[in-house]
């Protein structure tokens, strides 16, 4: 029998606050995240969520951010708005629809619905799906693409630089991004916490990369394609097949 998990109190969220934000506002976001945590299909052990806003543009944006502890697993989900009760409630929606996908994905895991082989046939051996790159942006705007995708990292090539790239999820909860090669002149990152990895992405081959993939057990492997040097990603998806994102077509 599945015991129904505990809902937190709003006095258990904690709250992290960058710039000027109401009282009033950081109440709702408390309550709005204890009352999300009852849609969890196991114990959250923790709610956290920041909110935030940029005091160098103009339309002074605000965004939230919130990371739930289910049970050792984080939801995470970031929303950006015109005020900082919008994005609160832009967050809200984000973070049920993602709770409940992660709640779809643990009664597979459990059995109640079993992933059919692929081509209905088991023992298949894994394909590679090709897809093209985000379009060209700044790491703020990518993380921004990247939560409504509902992904946990993304691939684009960043606006200012150039440069091909990729922005994924920190454990702490924030941001990183990597680059083929790391260059100066970044814009400042305004609406998320985004560190930025000094290292170069290695140069591969495609099975180079898959290789590496396999014997490091990272979710993805962010690499120089060997013959044309563009930027590529490779991860395991769900199905058991591998994804590769390039920033080119053909590749």
């Amino acid at each position: 029998m599945r015991h129904r998990p505990i809902a937190l109190d709003p006095a258990d969220v904690q709250v992290k606050i960058r710039g000027g934000i109401r009282p009033a506002d950081v109440r709702e976001a408390r309550h709005t995240l204890a009352g999300l945590t009852r849609l969890a299909h196991e114990p959250v052990l923790d709610a956290r969520v920041t909110l935030a806003t940029a005091p160098t543009l103009a339309e002074r944006p605000r965004t939230a951010q919130a990371v739930l502890n289910v049970q050792g697993r984080l939801i995470r989900a970031q929303a950006s708005a015109a005020s900082t009760r919008a994005a609160i409630h832009l967050l809200r929606d984000r973070l049920r629809a993602r709770l409940l996908e992660s709640t779809r994905d643990w009664e597979n895991r459990r059995g109640r619905h079993p992933r059919p082989p692929r081509d209905g046939r088991a023992g298949d051996e894994p394909r590679i799906v090709r897809s093209v790159a985000a379009d060209r942006t700044v790491p703020d705007e990518a993380v921004v693409d990247m939560e409504q995708l509902g992904h946990d990292f993304l691939l684009f090539t960043e606006d200012v630089t150039g440069q091909d790239s990729v922005v994924y999820r920190t454990g702490g909860g924030g941001y990183r991004l990597a680059q083929l090669v790391p260059a100066s002149g970044l814009p400042t990152p305004t609406c998320a916490a985004i560190s930025i990895s000094p290292s170069p992405a290695p140069r591969l081959t495609l099975e180079e990369a898959v290789e590496r993939l396999e014997l490091t057990g990272f979710p993805f492997v962010f690499f120089a394609d060997a013959g044309t040097g563009a930027g590529c990603l490779v991860y395991r998806r769900d199905d058991g097949d591998y994804g590769l994102v390039s920033t080119v077509h053909g590749t």
